[in-house]
């Protein structure tokens, strides 16, 4: 998917509706990346909520309008961290595992995959959200490393192991 940048140039100078363009374009793409990643309905809602808060108040520090897409899923993937500590922080990491699961209402998409869903929650959150930007999101072991703030090595890594684990969880 790719983001017109005359589009992000025109938000970057205070267009609101550029910017309501852009966010009809990434929300759901977002949310679904979210949803993988905390597995609660709720809690990806408001992280992509509070993520395209963050970008429209920080847009002009933006550089280049051609990463307007890393950039905000930097910042998504930040806040999907930060909400991962605070679920580790309040409960017992067992509790988390049985935690994670469908909020009410999932899309079709997501329905559809239970199965995947389900082995998914055998994976650590960092191991979840390299497999999700990676296989389900196309993007490369460079691109998941820039995003997540980890060494190249580390995310090839933990991808290929991470892809071992779920393949013997769905055999």
């Amino acid at each position: 998917m790719d983001i017109d940048i005359e589009l992000v140039k025109s938000a970057r100078q205070g267009d609101q509706r550029s910017f309501a363009q852009l966010y009809d374009a990434l929300s759901l793409y977002m949310y679904k990346y979210a949803m993988y990643s905390l597995g609660n309905h709720y809690d990806a809602e408001d992280v992509v909520s509070e993520t395209f808060m963050d970008a429209f108040r920080g847009l002009h520090t933006l550089r280049d309008e051609s990463a307007f897409k890393p950039w905000i899923m930097k910042i998504l993937s930040v806040k999907i961290k930060r909400k991962i500590k605070e679920y580790t922080e309040q409960r017992d990491i067992s509790e988390l595992s049985e935690e994670i699961g469908f909020g009410p209402d999932p899309s079709d998409d997501l329905a559809e995959h239970s199965s995947v869903m389900e082995a998914l929650k055998t994976l650590t959150p960092q191991e979840r959200q390299i497999v999700v930007l990676s296989v389900i999101y196309g993007y490369t072991t460079k691109e998941v490393a820039q995003m997540l703030g980890h060494p190249q090595g580390t995310v090839s890594s933990k991808l290929h192991r991470s892809l071992a684990k779920l393949r013997t969880v769905l055999q």
